[in-house]
């Protein structure tokens, strides 16, 4: 599988805002869209020119894409399956990538980043509904229950202990002891803290 391997606080700068794929270093002064707000290969303008219709469609599709770590190809199919979901399109598309397994153990405060969280479940470190699996994309439903194996606890007591801070969302109950969280209800994308205008991303795939 492909892996993009380019530097996490540029794809913030092209962006021009945080996507938080460095963990505790978007936090922090050391955060690159703080301290240089124009995009990677352009210097500092007083005036930028104004952008086309296409390309405020492309920026947006590959700001939830930075976002939740996902490839073109799995992003197209994501696409492709809520379009076949009654209802809202970009609601569909969205509550797919929140309900991802990797995207998950971020939310529930078990990993620094979805990054981190995918490296983890990789590894084997996570099960999910009591069985093992090292696969990050997996779609959790209703009422599916996430934790660390209890073999590997130890390993990774000290990162999942270093990130249980964070705010939980209300979708998700954790239990922190028993290092497991569950998923009891659909996403809230309003609560996500996360500005994606999925309209434009679906206008993208309509051309």
């Amino acid at each position: 599988m492909g892996r993009d391997t380019g530097a996490k606080c540029k794809q913030c700068r092209r962006e021009g805002e945080k996507l938080f794929l460095k963990g505790d270093r978007c936090y922090s002064r050391s955060c690159a869209v703080s301290r240089r707000a124009n995009p990677p290969g352009e210097g500092p303008k007083k005036r930028r020119p104004r952008r086309s219709q296409f390309l405020l469609h492309l920026r947006e599709k590959q700001k939830a894409r930075r976002i939740y770590g996902v490839r073109e190809r799995q992003f197209r199919i994501y696409v492709a399956q809520a379009k076949g979901v009654k209802g809202a399109t970009g609601t569909a598309l969205l509550s797919t990538l929140e309900q991802r397994f990797d995207n998950m153990v971020y939310r529930a405060g078990f990993a620094a980043s979805r990054q981190q969280a995918r490296q983890m479940i990789s590894h084997g470190h996570f099960e999910l509904n009591g069985r093992g699996t090292n696969i990050p994309s997996l779609i959790l439903q209703h009422g599916d229950v996430g934790s660390v194996k209890e073999i590997r606890r130890e390993k990774v007591k000290a990162i999942v202990e270093a990130n249980l801070g964070r705010d939980v969302p209300p979708w998700i109950e954790r239990n922190a002891d028993a290092m497991k969280f569950q998923l009891i209800a659909a996403p809230d994308l309003t609560r996500t803290g996360l500005d994606i205008a999925a309209n434009l991303i679906v206008e993208y795939y309509s051309r």
